[in-house]
């Protein structure tokens, strides 16, 4: 039998339009949603392990994030995510990651 962590309270409903970033994993779909990554699971949200999973966030064309971007910085272990249009984006070796 395996075992799984739930994310309990979660009214938000996924989907094609929902605003969250959707990612492919494996055999399943994941939402990358408040610092972490839901999927279905038997009518409710499952917490996901992501640490295989590298998501570009999309082109900020000009804009970095920093000190005075606009952005609320958020400390994330040993690094900086800004919540950008509903996402965490974390500089990552010359572009911006979703976390």
């Amino acid at each position: 039998m395996s075992t799984h962590t739930t994310h309990d309270a979660h009214e938000h409903v996924h989907g094609d339009d929902c605003g969250h970033v959707a990612v492919q994993h494996g055999d399943h779909v994941d939402y990358l949603h408040d610092g972490h990554a839901h999927r279905l699971h038997d009518g409710h949200w499952d917490e996901c392990d992501v640490t295989d999973l590298h998501v570009v966030a999309e082109e900020h064309g000009d804009h970095v994030h920093g000190d005075d971007c606009g952005h609320e910085a958020v400390q994330h272990g040993d690094h900086v995510d800004y919540l950008h249009d509903g996402h965490r984006h974390a500089e990552h070796d010359g572009h911006y990651d979703e976390h």
